[in-house]
């Protein structure tokens, strides 16, 4: 089927390559969103590559509209994973297995794999990483802590080392932490402003193919591409911001315009 013609079309932007993309993802954070939301959300699925069902939302929701909101995106190419906090609580309970079972069932392709709440040590992380794969599930995993505290403890070299062991256990790429907020974690210093010698050390050491960086607001993001260029993956991506993001990314918007 031909791609629908956009408006202006005559325009001129930077290109991007087609779904599946496998660098310049963007994942989207559904905090529960009611069904029509997820239908408008849909209008500007060619943009949105994952979609993250946020935390332990979905156990508040009944399992029939969670099924349809799945359904719904995957028929878009969108590939839709849990959130990590509900695993790291089946873990907690001692239900890793179930969980796998459950997600498999209600159609859940991708599984994401933390640490950021409940203290799972590197060894079995990277086992549920590895379980995760031999199911058949798309994998990504994320690093860092959700309280700042705890965060701030991590040094690069402790970030460094724990993407490597996750990427080796089978994650197609790791998550550095940085919440929706996007304040003192991660790269991002207590005002959400990015720590750049910290993002390219990383990205130095890892390959920007390997890591994708929470970035939850604008200047976030056009810092990111501004440093690494179109192709850096982001996530926690505001609903209403996926299109101003894409518009970020093409060069069409006036923080990145003639400096990509």
């Amino acid at each position: 089927m031909e791609p629908e013609k956009r408006a202006f079309s005559f325009i001129d932007i930077i290109s991007r390559s087609e779904k599946p993309r496998t660098k310049g993802l963007t994942m989207v954070l559904d905090k529960a969103f009611g069904s029509m939301q997820a239908e408008i959300l849909m209008m500007a699925s060619d943009y949105i590559d994952i979609i993250k069902l946020g935390w332990a939302t979905p156990r508040l929701i009944p399992e029939q509209v969670v099924r349809k909101k799945i359904e719904l995106y995957r028929r878009h190419d969108v590939m839709v994973g849990n959130g990590g906090t509900i695993l790291e609580i089946a873990y907690q309970q001692n239900k890793v297995d179930e969980f796998f079972s459950y997600c498999r069932d209600i159609g859940l392709t991708l599984i994401e794999v933390s640490n950021g709440v409940v203290n799972i040590d590197p060894d079995t992380k990277a086992e549920i990483i590895n379980k995760a794969v031999e199911m058949g599930f798309y994998v990504i995993s994320e690093v860092g802590k959700k309280d700042p505290a705890e965060d701030l403890k991590l040094s690069v070299k402790d970030r460094i080392n724990e993407v490597r062991s996750d990427l080796a256990a089978g994650a197609h790429y790791v998550i550095i932490e940085a919440r929706e907020g996007g304040k003192g974690l991660g790269v991002y210093d207590d005002k959400g402003g990015l720590k750049q010698q910290m993002a390219v050390q990383l990205v130095d050491e890892l390959g920007l193919e390997n890591i994708m960086f929470e970035a939850p607001e604008k200047s976030q993001q056009a810092g990111l591409i501004l440093l690494f260029g179109p192709d850096v993956s982001l996530g926690n991506i505001r609903p209403d911001d996926v299109i101003p993001l894409e518009t970020l990314r093409r060069g069409i918007r006036g923080d990145t315009c003639g400096k990509l």
